[in-house]
C-alpha cells in the first residue's frame, strides 16, 4: 500500500530521484487509485544512469500522472538538475523544499538551463518564473501536508542534513488503507562539525530508511586533522611558484573551503607559505560566477549558519569575504587569469567549477596547467566514474593523460586528494545517524554510492544486527 520506487542514484552517486507512492485502497476519490511524491529529480554525471535516462538523455522516463509534489532535499545539480525536464513532461505540482533551498534553487537551475537546456533567454525566464511560482518553502521541523483524502494521506517534514546550506533529510508520514508508516529519505548527509553548518540529528522514528552511501566504505579525517593537512598540501604545492587548482562545486564546497582558508590565514598570518610569501599575502581566487553568487547568498543566510560561524562574525571576521579573496566574474577576465597564471610564477590558489571537471571554467585552467610539474590539482570531493576528475585522480599519479573537450592532455602537475573535505558523511557518521533512531528501521535501502561502497556499508549494518538491508538495482527493487 506504501511503495518506494527508485528512478536514479542506484547505479552510482548521481541522478537522485526516488518515488513514494500510496494506494487509496477501496475508496479512491480521484481518477487515479494512487498518489505520490518524488524526492529529488537530479542530473546523471559521467557513466551513471537510471532506468532509461543518463547524462546524455535527461528525459523523465517514468509515469508522473499520480505525482502530487516534488520534494527537494537540497539544490546540488545531481538532485535538482532534471526539474526542467520534469516540467516538460507535464508535472504540475508544487516544489516543496526548505527555506534556504527555495532561495537558491532558481539560481542553480538558471545555470543548468543555460548549459544543458536552452540559450533562449526568454524561454529560460519563463521556466524560472514557473519554478518560482511552484516553490513552497517549509521551515525546518514543521510538518507540511501534501495531500489528505479518504484512504490515503501524506505529510512531509524537513530536518537539517548538514550537507550544504538548506540541505535536509525528509520525514514522510504516510497513511494508506489503515496502514501508517514513517519513511525517511536521507538526501545527502554531512559530516559532523562541518564549517558553517549545523550537524544532522537522527530522526525520532523511521520505519523505513532510504540512505545515501557515497562514503559508506570509509571514514573521514577529523576536521582539525584535515585542516592542517590542507595547510601542508598548500605549502608544499606553492613552494615552486605554481598554481594550486581546486575543482570545487559552486554550492557548499567552495564556501566551506573559503571558510577554512580564511581560518588558516587568520591563524598563520605572518608565517611563510612559500618563499618570499606569507599567508597574509596569499591570493585566493574564486573563478566561477555561480560560486560567487552562491557565496553572496550564503552571506545573506547567516541566520542558518552554525554557532561557530556566527561567533566569527561577531568578532568582526568575514570568513566568506576576506581581503585576500579575488572573485573573477567576466569570461574575458577568466581567460586573462588563465593566461597570466599559466606563464607567471606567482603562487596562487584557484577555486573553479565544476567539481568533477566535466565542464565549467576549471577545464580551461586544466588545459593550460596540467602539463607543468610546478602546478598542482587538489581534489576535495567525490569524483564519479567517467568524469575527467576521476581520470585525473586515477592516471595523474602515473604520469598519464586525460581527455578534455575531445583532446588529450598529459598530466605532469601533481595531484592531491583531501577526502576529509567531502560534504558527505563517512561510514561512522552514517552509522551514528542510523543508531540514533530510537527503534531500528524495519528496512534500510542503500542508494547514492558506488557498488563497493554500498556493499561495504551493507555488510557493516548486518554486522551490527540491522534486520533488513537492501541495495536497489542489485536486489530487484
Amino acid at each position: 500500500m506504501i511503495n518506494i520506487t527508485h528512478h536514479g542514484a542506484t547505479s552510482g552517486v548521481t541522478g537522485s530521484c526516488h518515488e513514494l507512492t500510496l494506494d487509496f485502497g477501496s475508496a479512491p476519490t480521484s481518477e487515479s487509485s494512487s498518489a505520490g511524491i518524488l524526492v529529488d529529480c537530479g542530473l546523471f554525471q559521467g557513466q551513471e544512469k537510471g532506468d532509461g535516462a543518463s547524462a546524455s538523455d535527461l528525459s523523465v522516463d517514468f509515469p508522473i500522472e499520480h505525482i502530487r509534489a516534488l520534494v527537494v532535499t537540497h539544490v546540488h545539480i545531481d538532485h535538482v538538475g532534471r526539474i526542467p525536464y520534469l516540467l516538460a513532461a507535464g508535472f504540475e505540482g508544487p516544489i516543496i523544499c526548505s527555506e534556504p533551498s527555495a532561495i537558491m534553487l532558481p539560481e542553480i537551475l538558471e545555470d543548468a538551463l543555460k548549459i544543458g537546456f536552452t540559450r533562449d533567454r526568454a524561454l529560460i525566464e519563463r521556466v524560472l518564473g514557473l519554478i518560482r511560482s511552484r516553490l513552497v518553502p517549509v521551515p525546518y521541523g514543521q510538518w507540511h501536508e501534501v495531500f489528505a483524502e479518504p484512504g490515503a494521506s501524506l505529510s512531509v517534514r524537513f530536518q537539517r542534513a548538514g550537507h550544504i546550506l538548506g540541505s535536509a533529510y525528509v520525514e514522510c508520514d504516510a497513511v494508506s488503507g489503515g496502514e501508517r508508516e514513517r519513511v525517511v529519505f536521507s538526501g545527502d548527509l554531512g559530516a559532523p562539525h562541518a564549517p558553517l553548518l549545523q550537524e544532522p540529528a537522527s530522526p525520532e522514528r523511521a520505519d523505513r530508511l532510504v540512505i545515501e552511501s557515497t562514503y559508506g566504505d570509509k571514514n573521514h579525517e577529523s576536521r582539525e586533522t584535515r585542516r592542517y593537512r590542507l595547510k601542508a598540501i598548500l605549502e608544499r604545492a606553492l613552494a615552486d611558484g605554481g598554481t594550486v587548482l581546486i575543482p570545487a562545486f559552486s554550492i557548499g564546497r567552495t564556501q566551506e573551503l573559503l571558510y577554512e582558508i580564511e581560518g588558516l590565514i587568520h591563524e598563520f598570518r605572518n608565517d611563510s607559505v612559500a618563499e618570499g610569501l606569507v599567508w597574509d599575502d596569499l591570493e585566493i581566487v574564486v573563478d566561477s560566477p555561480l560560486a560567487a553568487e552562491f557565496t553572496g547568498i550564503y552571506r545573506k543566510l547567516k541566520p542558518f549558519w552554525n554557532a561557530e560561524a556566527a561567533d566569527l562574525v561577531r568578532q568582526g571576521r568575514h570568513p566568506l569575504s576576506f581581503e585576500q579573496l579575488t572573485v573573477i566574474d567576466s569570461h574575458a577576465d577568466h581567460l586573462n587569469a588563465v593566461e597570466y597564471l599559466a606563464r607567471s610564477h606567482r603562487p596562487c590558489v584557484v577555486l573553479a567549477g565544476s567539481g568533477m571537471c566535466a565542464g565549467g571554467r576549471v577545464v580551461n585552467y586544466l588545459k593550460a596547467m596540467l602539463g607543468e610539474a610546478r602546478n598542482d590539482v587538489l581534489f576535495v570531493g567525490y569524483q564519479a566514474a567517467g568524469t575527467p576528475g576521476r581520470d585525473i585522480l586515477t592516471y595523474g599519479p602515473r604520469g598519464g593523460w586525460v581527455e578534455l573537450d575531445g583532446k588529450r592532455f598529459d598530466i605532469r602537475a601533481k595531484v592531491h586528494q583531501a577526502g576529509g573535505y567531502s560534504a558527505h558523511a563517512g561510514q561512522s557518521d552514517l552509522i551514528r545517524f542510523i543508531e540514533g533512531i530510537p527503534k531500528k528501521p524495519s528496512e534500510i535501502r542503500i542508494v547514492h554510492g558506488d557498488e563497493s561502497a554500498k556493499l561495504a556499508f551493507k555488510q557493516r549494518l548486518l554486522e551490527i544486527h540491522y534486520p533488513s538491508v537492501l541495495i536497489p538495482n542489485q536486489e530487484g527493487i
